[in-house]
């Protein structure tokens, strides 16, 4: 055995453990233990601009990033659907990075139908430097294994417009085009995404105007689907504090074109960060103050063992936005190596839509 191949194989276990897929969940260090030290990674600055299509491509000075696709669609009757597509990677150590076997950085893909009766996924895993996964910028393809998010060219780096995604697994598989006319929308404050009074933060920008048509396959039955995606692109090396244990997080697109970003990060002490960007009808991402924002869970549903909240009421006064929000199927699991719930949802009240709705550390 060569001397490379034990260092990756030391160096591939260590990253499990770091991503929190070793057994006990990684509390003590936030979700996954993204609230573990970041000594030597990047840091996350106010004040950087985002860069594109450079931003579009992996920033291994950092420790975690990922690339994450969710589609509210529904077939020609009407049904509703679901689908996501994420690819992570995590580096094991900090720069200086290696190249080939001896590579830090590790990538890990989750995929996942959803239906009112069912929810299937699947996980996949690669190791960096040897061409198993990775993102280039030009022309963009973000894949691991033959899970790929690719540009349909010509392809408009305004809009990152049109991809073509496409996922399988044992019992499910998606085929999907997104096409967007608007351009990306920088969360938080100019990409600047806060999560902590203590210097927690991400970059963070989205893509919420996708227009996603395709097929989904499920027990080898093709559906033919249409409807809304919406792209998430974040990186840092400590998006967390050690004492905070999760987040809630939502995607809106409201039937009068506006979108909303939110998440509440739940902190030992009960006080939770609250953060969200408003997005016109003109595409202006207008941050959100955290007294702004009611998220108020009002159902729980048992579901793996736990007992998560699955419908909420979601309040913003100031934009005359009171709503409640209700899954599409409530045992929507991602039975993953650090597993968490992720699921449409539909909106109703002052403002009709649909979204989606993300919970870990539960």
């Amino acid at each position: 055995m060569s001397a490379d191949l034990r260092i990756s194989r030391r160096a591939f276990t260590k990253g499990l453990a770091l991503l929190g897929l070793g057994g006990a969940p990684a509390f003590a260090q936030g979700f996954a233990g993204l609230g573990s030290d970041a000594a030597g990674f990047a840091q996350v600055l106010p004040g950087k601009p985002l860069t594109f299509p450079a931003d579009f491509g992996a920033h291994p000075a950092f420790r975690i990033e990922w690339w994450y696709v969710t589609a509210n669609l529904t077939n020609s009757s009407g049904a509703a659907f679901g689908a996501q597509w994420t690819l992570f990677r995590q580096a094991l150590a900090p720069p200086p990075e290696h190249d080939g076997w001896a590579s830090q950085q590790i990538w890990m893909g989750h995929a996942a139908v959803t239906s009112a009766t069912t929810h299937r996924f699947a996980e996949t895993f690669a190791r960096g430097g040897v061409g198993q996964a990775g993102v280039d910028i030009t022309p963009f393809h973000a894949w691991t294994d033959a899970w790929d998010m690719a540009a349909v060219e010509p392809m408009n780096e305004r809009t990152l417009a049109p991809l073509q995604l496409r996922a399988r697994g044992a019992d499910f598989s998606y085929a999907l085009r997104l096409d967007a006319e608007q351009p990306l929308v920088l969360q938080g404050e100019r990409g600047y995404s806060k999560k902590s009074e203590r210097g927690q933060a991400s970059y963070y920008f989205s893509q919420p105007y996708f227009k996603a048509k395709g097929q989904l396959v499920i027990d080898d039955r093709q559906v033919d689907v249409s409807g809304l995606a919406w792209m998430d692109r974040e990186w840092s090396s400590q998006p967390l504090a050690s004492d905070q244990t999760g987040w809630d997080w939502f995607s809106l697109h409201l039937a009068s074109g506006e979108k909303v970003m939110l998440f509440r990060l739940r902190q030992n002490d009960g006080k939770n960060y609250f953060a969200g960007n408003w997005i016109g009808l003109d595409g202006q991402s207008v941050q959100l103050a955290p007294s702004a924002i009611v998220m108020t869970p009002t159902a729980n549903t048992d579901v793996a063992s736990r007992k998560l909240p699955t419908q909420w009421h979601i309040a913003i006064a100031e934009r005359g936005l009171a709503v409640d929000c209700t899954p599409l199927n409530a045992q929507s699991w991602m039975g993953t190596s650090f597993p968490y719930w992720e699921g449409p949802i539909d909106v109703h009240g002052s403002h009709a839509g649909v979204g989606y709705l993300e919970m870990t550390g539960y």
